[in-house]
């Protein structure tokens, strides 16, 4: 069974990034997956407000990212990035991290406006992780529908791509797997 991290990067308790997230999250389990969920707003403030790289609640973070098979990771646009908690978050964790695993990165915004923030500032963190970005998919507001976690996703071609995303996702895991286990 693949080990799934999911991370948002969302201060807010009620997100969109969050809801969708969540729904990726719901999908992998019913795939079997073994998922986990984390949140910024899980983290101590003050080991982010003050760099606490070596706390234990970072470094329990740390190990379980980095032995996961892959890595969802979600935050909302705050003027045309990730939200800075997200940052102050990876900040913290081993520059390795993501070594080789598979990363599916997942932006909201509220309008297409900022669909270039997943490209240009999100997917580059992730890289200087080491992680294998995949495709990603940027959700507008409008998109999302908070009040209904089962089925938050309004639009067809949005869930669309989601589903696709998830489905290369699970399949990069998969003969990631298989390669390991051949290996041995």
């Amino acid at each position: 069974m693949a080990n799934i991290v999911i991370v948002s990067g969302s201060p807010s308790e009620s997100s969109r990034s969050e809801t969708v997230l969540t729904y990726l999250g719901n999908l992998l389990q019913k795939q079997g997956l073994s998922v986990k969920h984390l949140s910024v707003r899980d983290v101590p403030q003050t080991d982010l407000f003050t760099a606490k790289y070596d706390s234990p609640a970072i470094q329990e973070i740390s190990t379980l990212i980095h032995k996961a098979d892959g890595v969802v990771i979600g935050s909302p646009v705050y003027k045309a990035a990730y939200s800075g908690v997200l940052k102050a978050l990876l900040d913290l964790l081993p520059q390795d991290v993501l070594q080789d695993t598979p990363v599916l990165p997942l932006m909201t915004g509220g309008s297409p406006n900022h669909l270039l923030a997943l490209e240009y500032s999100l997917k580059p963190l992730l890289a200087t992780l080491k992680g294998q970005n995949l495709k990603g998919v940027y959700l507008v507001d409008s998109q999302i529908d908070k009040s209904n976690p089962v089925q938050p996703i309004l639009d067809s071609d949005v869930q669309d791509r989601l589903t696709k995303q998830l489905a290369y996702f699970m399949n990069i895991i998969g003969k990631q797997k298989e390669t390991a286990s051949f290996k041995r």
